[in-house]
């Protein structure tokens, strides 16, 4: 029995080995990336405003192994919550950092910058987001994102924080 399961691994080792993997784009080149942004208010911010939604464009530089520089850039609107008026709340946010592949599609990264919002009379505030993701590799040139953050904006001793997820195709340039 023990030698039937070791000849079984040994010939799955060689068939998964002979299969030609898609090309790993998380690694390689200059890519740009379209995304869709929701965004979940924490605390004091969340107690005002609802889900935020959006669209993001971020692009990625290699600088060295698994290290990826990003500059990213979008639209956010949150929806007030019933009890303080409806309406809404926009925000442009413009942020550059980096990305860490620790495994084959899998990154920890963060970026800095400023969210400015679009408010008549609105402030700019200081913008931060540590955060984690997957590639999922679709083509020789695209993957699909899938990543977490917590981002905080600050502003006049006070900082708004949300969960942000975004969903999104990346393709080599």
């Amino acid at each position: 029995m023990k030698k039937v399961f070791l000849l079984t691994a040994i010939a799955g080792l060689f068939a998964f080995s002979s299969v030609k993997a898609q090309k790993d784009v998380a690694m390689t080149g200059p890519k740009l990336g379209i995304g869709a942004e929701f965004a979940f208010p924490m605390g004091d911010f969340g107690d005002v405003y609802k889900l935020g939604y959006g669209g993001s464009l971020l692009y990625q530089h290699p600088v060295a192994t698994n290290l990826n520089l990003t500059g990213s850039a979008g639209y956010l609107s949150f929806k007030a919550k019933d009890e303080f008026g409806g309406g809404s709340y926009g925000s442009i946010p413009v942020k550059a950092g980096a990305r860490y592949f620790v495994a084959e599609n899998f990154y920890i990264g963060g970026e800095l910058g400023a969210a400015f919002s679009t408010e008549s009379g609105g402030k700019t505030a200081f913008a931060y987001s540590p955060g984690i993701g997957i590639e999922f590799p679709v083509s020789d040139g695209g993957a699909i994102e899938l990543g977490g953050r917590y981002e905080g904006w600050s502003a006049n001793s006070t900082t708004s924080s949300f969960i942000g997820l975004r969903l999104a195709y990346n393709f080599g340039l």
